[in-house]
């Protein structure tokens, strides 16, 4: 009779590993990583490690596909929100409460230095398009209830959105005194301002054309 598996037990390994992989590669970079040392941090033997990831490259994958799957999961905690300026605010205050975790910038690091990598290139691309998904929602709604900006686009919002968000996780990343906590106030703040320059009215469903 085949062996059934336990499928919370097996997600719940299988998040362990991530967690661990995302220290290691954190502290030591793509290259220094080991999946020995994953192991070790995830107590665990090689054994059980290759049956959820088989190569050091799979793991590092694993740990961007659980933050996409993060992406499309806390989009469906917005449904129903009547806020939409307040829901886009959440959601870029939110990118720069994931930034303080200590680990993050060691891993932005690693993971850059293997982005030329198809896999890994498809991996970030995915993220992407869930991070575009989550925001276009509610900047049209925004747009149509006259709360956000219409001189833009709904898209070239969303761009603007995310290149914000993405160019404060790289200053984390890259500048020792630039803090998540410390700029978080300050992010949220450029965001409401470009959603809503100078607190001006916008049109009342006004839509620029694209």
């Amino acid at each position: 009779m085949a062996r059934t598996v336990d499928q919370a037990r097996h997600e719940a390994r299988r998040l362990v590993i991530v967690d661990a992989a995302l220290t290691v590669f954190a502290a030591r970079g793509y290259d220094g990583a080991t999946t020995a040392a994953i192991c070790r941090q995830a107590r665990i033997g090689s054994g059980t490690l290759f049956h959820y990831f088989p190569t050091k490259l799979a793991i590092l994958l694993g740990i961007l596909e659980y933050g996409t799957r993060e992406v499309r999961e806390s989009a469906a905690a917005y449904e129903g929100r009547e806020d939409p300026v307040g829901v886009l605010l959440e959601i870029v205050g939110r990118s720069a409460d994931e930034a303080a975790d200590p680990r993050v910038p060691g891993f932005v690091r690693a993971a850059a230095g293997v982005m030329h990598l198809p896999e890994v290139a498809a991996a970030l691309e995915a993220d992407a398009d869930a991070q575009r998904a989550r925001l276009r929602p509610w900047v049209e709604r925004g747009q149509e209830l006259g709360e956000v900006r219409t001189d833009l686009t709904d898209a070239r919002i969303v761009s603007w959105l995310m290149l914000l968000t993405d160019g404060f996780l790289e200053r984390v990343a890259a500048e020792p005194g630039f803090t998540a906590a410390g700029e978080r106030d300050l992010l949220v703040a450029t965001a409401r301002e470009f959603l809503h320059p100078g607190g001006r009215p916008a049109r009342r469903g006004g839509r620029v054309s694209r």
